[in-house]
């Protein structure tokens, strides 16, 4: 079932000639212009348009009906805009725009070169107005909707004449059960037509059905198995692979446009077929692969004869019904602490992998990174995963304990060694992680004649306590956690160049949260571990909008958001929406904000001038929307995801009126 392509353009004087037999006769010549084309002019001809002139009538929604809109199809924008910002990229400068829009035509979202953005609003290609086929005649984005399939309308192929200067390509864009939402188009100046752009346009199109296939049949709450299909190994995993979503019973629910193609089915053919009617392997066999390991590729079989590589996944309710505890995927030959922390990234799976090979030797880890990234966690899996998880993990901050009190937290005392101190003394931190880890958090920040004290400590492997006494001889593996460049703070002569070395036998960097490629497999699982006793999602657009935020707290800054959220959800909700979160995240997030560490600021700008910058920003992005909204505060609230009162301070600061 491919889409059909126009792709030999009709000659322009046989367009012209068949648009005046049409409007003196009511027909059409019969192999004058393609018959796709012919079949879309007479149904436009039958919808009482006119090719010349403006056509009375037309529909466009208010502000109101467009923000009402955009929130029934919420889900639909929200995957698509991501995808849409990268096509965008794509046909930059091209005097070209990107539209979305809804089943019935209505335009959702556009974006484009402001120049040529100027010339389609004068036939209303811009958001509210409706593109629909009896409306507006041929055109990419009626047309594709009608026909369901993939085209290009060009130049005068467009029934009404007035349209003539564009050339548009637009494919349909399904849900995963085969219900068609929408269609992403393309549109440009005809004189820049370019046989690419349709294929850049139907791969946009499959992106936004794979991302909806994701959310529909997330396999940590979709009661089936989650089928991922390829004739390479290496396709599994792309936007290339076929995707089938098969309930509890073996029919099959749910698919990708690849999928269908290369099983010969079509989207009729959901809810009807099982899987046995396409694939030799059966569904309990399917199963236990899952059991033993989703992970791995599979050879099967389909019943034409093809031989195709594929993944299983196993929904959470499926694993229940068949007697086996769900939980994350893993890897399968290792099922610990260390194994919970992947999620799919590929820089902290290999940081995991090389701190497995060194775990239970003597050779102390460095961890690396920003504040809130997970050291200190990092740590304690690596304690937890080794040969010394039986005893104690020790860890303690060298920048949260006064100068004054550190060596003796660390180092241990004798009684009456000092003022204050305990009459039967202290054994010390060091002395606690004997047999187990001692984890020395933000070791850049430990004072330099305690750095000295730990370097003896480290080589002599005893510490003596304060006030004398017998050195008392330890075994601890060592972590070290900071966020400092250590190099820098050497140079700096603020950290011991010999402790640094003795320290750095394994350093890893950990990535910042904003640069990992698993954010939606660690935000489910943040989710799993705080309501561990429902399932709990997040609504489709506050999740974009979360994977699009620099998290300038990293993981501890969204386990911090998400617990709050989960606090505010009543007893009958499962979804997590703006209003669950808290007041300054949902501010930031509703206006943009979401890079305000990194765009729009100058690197070496003082706190003051970066605070003004951001705040212009902030008016400005509530201008825009109340401007968008003709000037309806409340609908410019719920588009930002603010209140109105943040609306009313916003534009007050605009004017001056503060």
């Amino acid at each position: 079932m491919p889409p059909t392509v126009l792709s030999d353009r009709p000659v322009p004087r046989l367009l012209r000639q068949a648009r005046r037999q049409l409007m003196s006769s009511g027909s059409l010549p019969p192999d004058m212009i393609l018959p796709e084309l012919s079949r879309s002019w007479l149904r436009s001809w039958n919808a009482g348009l006119l090719p010349c002139g403006r056509s009375p009538g037309v529909p466009h929604a208010s502000a109101a009906q467009l923000a009402r809109a955009l929130e029934h199809q919420r889900e639909l924008v929200a995957h698509a805009r991501p995808v849409m910002e990268f096509l965008f990229d794509q046909t930059r400068d091209t005097d070209s725009m990107v539209v979305l829009a809804g089943a019935d035509g209505m335009l959702l979202h556009a974006s484009g070169d402001p120049r040529f953005v100027d010339r389609a609003e004068r036939v209303a290609l811009r958001p509210g107005a409706t593109w629909h086929e009896q409306y507006r005649g041929t055109n990419a984005i009626g047309t594709a909707l009608t026909d369901d399939r993939a085209l290009v309308v060009h130049a005068d192929e467009h029934f009404l004449e007035r349209n003539g200067f564009l050339t548009c390509a637009a494919a349909p864009i399904h849900a995963p059960d085969g219900h068609l939402l929408g269609a992403l188009d393309v549109s440009g100046d005809y004189r820049g037509y370019h046989r690419h752009t349709l294929g850049l346009v139907r791969s946009a199109a499959r992106m936004i059905e794979h991302r909806l296939f994701e959310t529909k049949h997330d396999f940590r709450q979709w009661a089936g198995l989650r089928l991922h299909l390829h004739a390479q190994p290496e396709g599994l995993g792309t936007m290339t692979e076929g995707l089938l979503a098969v309930r509890e019973d073996g029919i099959l629910v749910g698919a990708s446009v690849s999928a269908l193609d290369v099983l010969g089915l079509a989207w009729n053919d959901l809810g009807r077929v099982p899987l046995e009617a396409v694939l030799v392997e059966s569904l309990d066999r399917l199963c236990d692969w899952c059991q033993r390991s989703s992970q791995v590729p599979r050879v099967v079989h389909t019943v034409a004869g093809q031989t195709l590589w594929l993944r299983a996944e196993m929904g959470r309710a499926l694993h229940y019904t068949r007697g086996v505890e769900w939980q994350p995927d893993v890897a399968p030959h290792k099922k610990d602490a260390l194994a919970a922390l992947e999620t799919g990234d590929a820089v902290m799976q290999a940081a995991i992998a090389r701190a497995r090979k060194v775990m239970d030797k003597p050779i102390p880890l460095l961890l690396q990174g920003e504040s809130g990234v997970g050291k200190e966690v990092f740590a304690r899996a690596v304690h937890d995963s080794g040969a010394r998880s039986a005893k104690s993990f020790v860890a303690v901050n060298c920048a949260a304990l006064p100068e004054s009190l550190i060596e003796a937290e660390l180092f241990g005392y004798q009684g009456g060694a000092f003022t204050g101190a305990r009459r039967e003394g202290a054994p010390g931190r060091i002395r606690e992680a004997h047999g187990g880890t001692l984890f020395l958090d933000e070791i850049g920040d430990m004072p330099l004649p305690l750095q000295a004290r730990l370097l003896r400590v480290l080589q002599e492997r005893e510490v003596v306590p304060l006030g004398g006494g017998q050195p008392v001889a330890v075994d601890f593996a060592l972590v070290c956690a900071t966020h400092r460049d250590l190099p820098l703070e050497m140079k700096a002569g603020r950290f011991r160049e010999d402790l640094y070395y003795r320290l750095n036998g394994l350093t890893l960097q950990l990535p910042a949260l904003r640069e990992r490629s698993d954010f939606d497999h660690l935000l489910d699982a943040q989710l799993t571990c705080l309501v561990p006793d429902r399932p709990i999602a997040v609504a489709p657009d506050l999740r974009d909008s979360l994977c699009r935020y620099s998290w300038p707290g990293n993981v501890r800054q969204l386990a911090n958001a998400l617990r709050t959220a989960c606090a505010l959800l009543e007893e009958h909700e499962s979804v997590i929406d703006w209003h669950h979160l808290s007041d300054d995240l949902a501010q930031s997030l509703g206006l943009g904000l979401s890079f305000m560490g990194n765009q729009g600021l100058e690197s070496g700008e003082t706190t003051e001038p970066r605070m003004a910058k951001l705040q212009a920003i902030s008016r400005q992005a509530v201008a825009q929307a109340v401007a968008a909204c003709a000037g309806n505060l409340s609908e410019a609230a719920r588009v930002l995801g603010v209140s109105r009162n943040t609306v009313y301070r916003r534009l007050r600061e605009r004017s001056g009126n503060v």
